[in-house]
């Protein structure tokens, strides 16, 4: 029974993370499988399926990604000894050694050969997509202190509005006095805004 989350419930880096974990399992099971192992063909067959899905979905987010992660990402699968041919290898490898017929036999001989190489090169794509993934988050920490940033000036700019304010208020006397009201109610807003962008740039900044 297969107790993985599915694929669209997971992020990129922890989806290719999986496929290394997945593809492990998928050739203990063949093996076990090969031994006449109850159940093992089924749970073969279930998870070649999932690792299959799993790098159908990995590789359409390429097109999707900002051009410079997907360039690295093609030249990570599909560049001079680029992974998608060995991934491809391991996948038409494991149905074949799931299939009884004359290619059976081979089929196994490569996932014992290969697998070692399989493993670093999932291991690999792990790795692209993690270093996506960082740089996706040191952007959004860049522009998020840049929003920070324009609302402590924008805080700032109400303080002295306010400060000028009260001081027209005082000179106006009692006729200023609603005015000054008004001068009092923006000051202390400016300040409640100013501590909110204070604490959002120590977040930004972690």
């Amino acid at each position: 029974m297969n107790h993985l989350p599915a694929a669209n419930d997971i992020s990129l880096v922890n989806l290719a993370a999986r496929q290394r974990m997945l593809s492990q399992r998928l050739a203990l099971q063949i093996l076990l499988a090969a031994q006449g192992r109850d159940g093992m063909e089924q749970a073969a067959q279930a998870t070649l399926r999932l690792f299959a899905d799993s790098q159908a979905q990995l590789l359409s987010t390429v097109g999707r990604l900002p051009a410079v992660d997907a360039a690295a990402l093609k030249a990570v699968y599909q560049g001079p000894g680029g992974l998608q041919r060995l991934i491809d290898s391991f996948i038409t490898q494991a149905k074949d050694a799931l299939a009884p017929g004359p290619l059976q036999a081979r089929a196994l001989a490569w996932l014992v050969d290969h697998i070692d190489e399989v493993l670093t090169a999932l291991n690999t794509a792990t790795t692209a997509f993690d270093q996506i993934s960082t740089r996706k988050e040191a952007s959004l920490m860049k522009e998020l202190r840049g929003i920070v940033g324009d609302i402590q000036s924008v805080a700032r700019e109400a303080k002295v509005v306010s400060f000028n304010a009260q001081v027209i208020a005082a000179r106006a006397g009692s006729v200023g006095r609603e005015f000054a009201v008004v001068a009092s109610t923006l000051s202390t807003i400016s300040t409640e805004v100013d501590t909110l962008a204070r604490k959002g740039m120590a977040l930004a900044t972690r």
